[in-house]
């Protein structure tokens, strides 16, 4: 300042071009006096001491994470790609003011003066780095709804949506230096307001979702009353906006039709149709009792029934099914037209006449009895016979898990489905789902047998004969024998077997558990069985069937 004073007086009788030149003589190469960079004074220093200064003050701004506001949540951000450009800021501040006007009004002034930083930023960079922040912040706009809970409904508040303006963000971070103000960087956001506010939630729980949990509704089909309690329909109710947005009730029709606490009450209220029973007669198929009309309710129905008593209350709450009257697949008229005319396969097994084999075989063969399955679809055991529990009529008996004999539900059905395989298997129709039993039992063709369990494996077919098949099951407390009736495709189908490969020999373990079944020791193997196709007694296709039989190993239980 002195050497400015002096300069000064020295050259008070010059004129403008000398004060002009007398200031630039005075600020040098050096920041001008009273020079602040955001807080940050480099007033008088080289341009050198003034970029150390800057990067020691303000440099490491950005390299901690940023204390920042969105809306009305407060948080951290690491930040990439935005640093000081301590150089160009330093070459700022030295050059602002270098016209004659602002140099000489220099040399009579000492006030101080603001620079602002120059900002370096790297734009993919610091995007990459909010991209992180907003997938926590970030949430989609959530509709207002209401869900029913064991027959309570339960309001779902309405959410708004926000989201994380990343480019306006970065202006923002680039803007101001953090750290140098007392409020975070707030950065800008995006809110989305829901389709469907709390004002429609209340309204659709009072009018609506309350009443149609008030109380049972009560069906009549047949002469009964089917009662349907509000666990139960709130299983298969929903709410869904309508074109107005507004709430409105919606039934999954089908799953209440599936239902058991619908699906059996209603069983009882309407009558199958039931298939004309055949017989052989001389070889050709004839009509043993013809079919019955019978009565179903549908989804479609079931749905218009229930819907306009969920908001009313009292008697109003009852109302009648419509019932649709439905054709036996199978009649006397139609029995030519399905090309059942004759027997393509026949398979028997026996077995020893243990209590539940008898009466599980027997009852699988009697809901298999009288299957009608049309060209090109697909017939399913499980889907016939249904699960093997009491309320269906099977007992417990003895079955294969994990390679070894155990007690459950059922035992005695693989016995069905090993003789439904063969049938299959010399009708020449083509499997869909099969599986033999994991190790070889002795009364059963060797790699021609079948094992179900419910819900892991079933046994299917899909009918690629071209006309329609009719099982015939019948079952002894000793044997059953399953028929199938069509149109033959062949002259005949023939079983080729091949010897056993791979041997291998059973070990001994114990066993335990109420469980346990003892058994006793057979090798394990593998086999192929061709499927042989014949016309005119010349074999016209051939197909292999593979399988592998693990040891059956000898168990003795405690």
């Amino acid at each position: 300042m002195g050497r400015r004073v002096a300069l000064v007086a020295g050259v008070a009788g010059v004129g403008f071009g000398g004060l002009y030149l007398v200031g630039l003589l005075t600020s040098g190469e050096d920041v001008p006096e009273g020079t602040r960079v955001s807080g940050v004074d480099i007033g008088g220093l080289s341009r050198a001491q003034a970029r150390d200064k800057l990067d020691s003050g303000l440099g490491g701004a950005w390299s901690e994470p940023v204390e920042v506001r969105l809306g009305d949540t407060a948080g951290t951000v690491g930040v990439d790609g935005i640093s000081l450009d301590s150089e160009e800021t330093v070459a700022r501040a030295a050059q602002v003011g270098s016209d004659p006007f602002t140099v000489i009004g220099r040399l009579f002034t000492s006030g101080e003066r603001k620079v602002e930083p120059v900002i370096r930023v790297d734009e993919a960079k610091a995007r990459a780095s909010l991209a992180e922040k907003a997938k926590t912040y970030d949430r989609k706009a959530r509709d207002g709804d209401v869900v029913f809970q064991a027959g309570e409904p339960v309001p779902k508040r309405p959410v708004t949506g926000r989201a994380l303006d990343v480019d306006g963000a970065v202006e923002a971070l680039a803007a101001a230096v953090p750290g140098q103000g007392k409020e975070p960087v707030r950065l800008p956001v995006r809110t989305t307001e829901p389709e469907v506010g709390a004002a429609e939630v209340n309204r659709a729980m009072k009018e609506l979702a309350t009443p149609a949990m008030s109380a049972p509704v009560t069906l009549t089909a047949g002469g009964r009353d089917i009662a349907i309690s509000p666990a139960t329909l709130g299983k298969h109710l929903t709410m869904k906006p309508d074109g107005e947005k507004r709430l409105t009730l919606a039934l999954d029709g089908k799953g209440l039709l599936a239902d058991p606490g619908v699906a059996s009450p209603l069983a009882l209220a309407t009558d199958k149709a039931v298939n004309a029973k055949l017989r052989l007669d001389g070889g050709r198929v004839a009509v043993a009792t013809d079919g019955k009309t019978g009565q179903e309710v549908t989804a479609k129905a079931l749905k218009k029934a229930v819907l306009p008593l969920l908001t009313k209350t009292g008697a109003a709450r009852t109302g009648a099914v419509a019932t649709k009257e439905v054709q036996p697949e199978l009649t006397r008229d139609n029995l030519g037209r399905l090309g059942i005319k004759e027997r393509i396969s026949s398979f028997t097994e026996n077995f020893e006449p243990e209590a539940y084999r008898v009466t599980n075989i027997g009852r699988a063969a009697e809901l298999i009895d009288g299957s009608v399955v049309l060209p090109g679809e697909t017939w399913s055991l499980n889907g016939t016979v249904g699960e093997r529990t009491e309320a269906n009529g099977f007992v417990e008996g003895i079955i294969i898990n994990n390679n070894q004999y155990e007690k459950a539900a059922g035992g005695g059905v693989s016995t069905v489905a090993t003789t439904v395989f063969n049938a299959i298997f010399f009708a020449g129709v083509k499997p869909v789902e099969y599986g033999a039993h994991s190790f070889y039992i002795e009364r059963y063709p060797e790699g021609r047998e079948a094992t179900v369990a419910w819900g892991l494996l079933d046994l299917k077919f899909r009918n690629d004969s071209g006309n329609a098949i009719y099982i015939d099951a019948k079952a002894t407390d000793t044997s059953v024998t399953v028929t199938f009736l069509g149109t033959k495709r062949y002259d005949n189908v023939e079983a080729a077997k091949g010897p056993r490969t791979n041997v291998k020999q059973p070990e001994t373990r114990e066993g335990s558990g109420e469980k346990c079944v003892p058994q006793t020791p057979l090798e394990g193997f593998d086999v192929a069985v061709d499927r042989v196709f014949k016309d005119s007694g010349k074999e016209v296709k051939r197909e292999t069937f593979k399988t592998r039989y693990v040891p059956r190993d000898e168990v003795t239980c405690d």
